[in-house]
């Protein structure tokens, strides 16, 4: 989910997708290796290269996702193995993702777990930014098990300490508008410096170069929701939690 990204052929993501779709299914002969830089999350890969590593004892045990923007704009969910898929909403202050509306929708169709994530700058104020960010999910049918996501991976030259109370903030405004608790998105690296006293908040790690699901948490802790383990040739995911577990971190069920 790294802001900075160019997008990829769509038929190079459907191929991605269903070898990814194998491997998680018992064929992890299919994946090759990566060539990542682990530090800077930036993943360099031979045009053969579809999927990260496994490890085959835990492939079972994990629930197989995608992520996606604009970048990729017409992803075909249909086509996808994914049984969850979280998109970009919304940026700062101002900016919509022009592909959230056709993703929300397509994944509804789809009827796996969705979620909308918020990408958060810190220099701005995190009220209104958690407003902005809600205002335009609610723009849109929510469903039960809907999940609610901060994507916190920049500093804005922002302190330590500023990043941490300004994510707070945000996570704490959404909490109590929504009565969910919100994900926080971060890379490994981004999350131990930056996430002290955010762990009553599940955890989604970008954590690229190991195994799927192999992930000590950082910072505070216990435990990692979702693992990020590659962007490659679209971001791909994995979670500890089944479907109907991960519904249950979302939107309750109305009454």
């Amino acid at each position: 989910m790294l802001k900075y990204r160019f997008s990829r052929p769509l038929a190079a993501v459907v191929s991605a997708t269903v070898v990814t779709g194998a491997i998680l299914a018992g064929h992890p002969a299919l994946a090759s290796d990566l060539s990542v830089k682990a530090l800077s999350g930036v993943v360099q890969t031979p045009a053969k290269t579809l999927a990260a590593p496994i490890n085959p004892g835990r492939a079972d045990a994990l629930t197989y996702g995608q992520d996606v923007s604009n970048y990729e704009p017409d992803h075909d969910w249909n086509a996808s193995p994914a049984k969850f898929g979280i998109v970009k909403a919304t940026e700062g202050l101002h900016f919509r993702d022009k592909a959230f509306t056709r993703h929300w929708r397509e994944l509804a169709k789809k009827g796996i777990v969705r979620g909308a994530y918020h990408f958060g700058h810190p220099a701005d104020n995190p009220i209104t930014e958690a407003d902005f960010f809600l205002s335009v999910v609610n723009s849109q049918p929510a469903k039960p098990g809907d999940l609610l996501v901060l994507d916190l991976e920049t500093t804005d030259g922002r302190s330590v300490s500023e990043v941490n109370a300004w994510a707070k903030a945000w996570l704490a405004r959404v909490q109590a508008k929504t009565g969910v608790k919100p994900m926080v998105y971060s890379s490994w690296n981004f999350a131990n410096t930056y996430g002290a006293g955010l762990s009553q908040y599940p955890l989604w790690v970008a954590y690229y170069g190991v195994p799927m699901g192999d992930v000590p948490p950082p910072a505070d802790w216990k435990t990692w929701t979702i693992h990020q383990y590659t962007e490659t040739p679209i971001d791909q995911d994995v979670s500890s939690l089944t479907p109907d577990q991960l519904r249950s971190l979302g939107r309750p069920p109305t009454a």
